[in-house]
């Protein structure tokens, strides 16, 4: 098939990618002129593992290319995919100018009957709003429809997710689009992954709901971790107790400094509003959010305890992502933590494999930030180490080599990368870690 997928971001490369994997012909809209070169090499401006590879596979095989000119995308299939930002305003709701100014787009140039596909994370009934923008602009009556087809990729295994989908969700309503649908996704459902069809609305919505439960689960786990900490039980026991229910499962059930990136926050935080703006009173979601901030308040209260004073010490970060396996720090917990002990005057020494560059936007280096070129490095004469990114290298990190390098063997760990057992001779806290017993530890 032939697609069109409009914005080369994060959702709009991976999909545009990833449908020309599966063997379609692809024209990708990039806004601008910036990295469009770079694309058009098959070197992606996102660091996600494995979209490098499929770009260059499918630029040698010419099935993907981009552009800037929409109007010429608009009119290369009949399948439209909207990949387009949608930030979070200072109230919490989404700003779908971007989403509108593609409709408008659409209307200007569209000839022929159309399938306009939400890739977007938007609220509830944007499909009528795009349906009507485009009626509005579009000089002449034009034959097209609008559907949802909701993202679930996580950034770090992202190519994964969308080649092995834990389920595809699409929002429609006449039956030319079920079976375009069902084409579009055919070399998947035939592989056994299923393909779940219900009206847009409801797709919309389910995108929202299923992002601000797992948030909840991260929240509560984090708070069984601070009770676990109180009454001196190990919050990883717990976890697996918990997470053995098959009703519950285990995945979002790690304790550590809680969830950040471009996701979870913004969409949490959108669903509450579309919520509220409904006349429903989602308590249970803004106590949620209310939980994650707190948790990132509460590890810089847990290094203020170990460290007394952190004037002049010299600290080693490792970890500036929000997550593993990607290079973005959007509300990153790193950027909160790393602030608070830069104000205090910490000297600061900071690794991450992948994030430097654009944590170097945020936080320059100065007097007192350092950023190294390897995570040794970092630690070297430090008088304690934090970790807030469980990156598989820090995972795998000689032990012995890094008390070496410490003036002393403080760590503090923001994920739970290690176990307390292993960590003999060294002084480490984790999140919900029984940490009364750092004394037998040290023995």
């Amino acid at each position: 098939m032939k697609i069109t997928v409009i914005g080369a971001g994060y959702v709009g490369l991976v999909t545009a990618a990833c449908f020309a994997e599966l063997g379609n012909q692809v024209l990708c809209v990039k806004k601008t002129e910036k990295n469009l070169e770079d694309l058009r090499k098959g070197i992606s401006p996102i660091y996600e593992p494995g979209l490098n590879e499929i770009l260059q596979n499918n630029l040698k095989k010419d099935r993907i290319k981009f552009t800037t000119e929409i109007g010429k995308a608009v009119n290369f299939s009949q399948v439209i995919f909207v990949c387009v930002g949608t930030p979070q305003n200072d109230d919490g709701e989404a700003d779908l100018s971007q989403i509108e100014e593609v409709a408008r787009e659409i209307a200007r140039n569209i000839e022929g009957y159309k399938l306009i596909i939400e890739k977007s994370t938007v609220p509830v009934h944007t499909h009528q709003w795009i349906k009507k923008t485009i009626k509005r602009y579009s000089p002449d009556e034009v034959d097209f429809e609008v559907a949802s087809n909701p993202e679930f990729l996580r950034e770090g295994s992202a190519v994964e997710d969308f080649m092995n989908p834990d389920r595809i969700v699409v929002g429609v309503k006449s039956d030319h689009a079920r079976s375009t649908f069902k084409k579009l996704y055919s070399p998947l459902t035939d592989k056994g992954h299923e393909l779940i069809m219900v009206s847009p609305a409801s797709a919309e919505l389910i995108k929202h709901a299923s992002n601000s439960f797992l948030a909840m689960k991260i929240s509560y786990i984090n708070m069984i971790a601070e009770l676990c900490e109180k009454v001196g039980v190990d919050i990883k026991s717990v976890a697996e107790g918990i997470g053995s229910d098959k009703r519950i499962g285990k995945k979002f059930l790690e304790a550590g400094i809680g969830y950040g990136g471009s996701c979870f926050p913004k969409d949490l935080k959108a669903f509450i509003k579309i919520a509220e703006d409904s006349g429903v009173d989602f308590k249970l979601l803004r106590d949620t959010d209310e939980i994650n901030s707190n948790t990132r308040i509460k590890f810089l209260e847990k290094i203020d305890d170990i460290l007394w004073i952190n004037k002049d010490k010299k600290i080693a970060v490792w970890g500036l992502a929000f997550k593993p396996n990607t290079d973005d720090t959007r509300d990153a917990p790193s950027l909160e933590i790393v602030d608070r002990l830069h104000q205090k005057g910490a000297q600061l020494n900071l690794f991450d494999p992948k994030a430097m560059g654009n944590f170097k936007l945020s936080f320059p280096e100065d007097d007192l930030i350092h950023y190294h070129d390897n995570k040794y490095d970092a630690l070297e004469d430090s008088d304690a180490l934090i970790i807030l990114t469980e990156w598989e290298e820090f995972i795998d990190a000689d032990l012995s080599r890094m008390k070496n390098l410490m003036k002393l063997p403080i760590i503090i760990d923001g994920r739970n990368i290690y176990e307390p057992r292993n960590m003999r001779g060294f002084e480490y806290y984790g999140i919900g870690r029984n940490n009364s017993d750092v004394s037998e530890i040290l023995k």
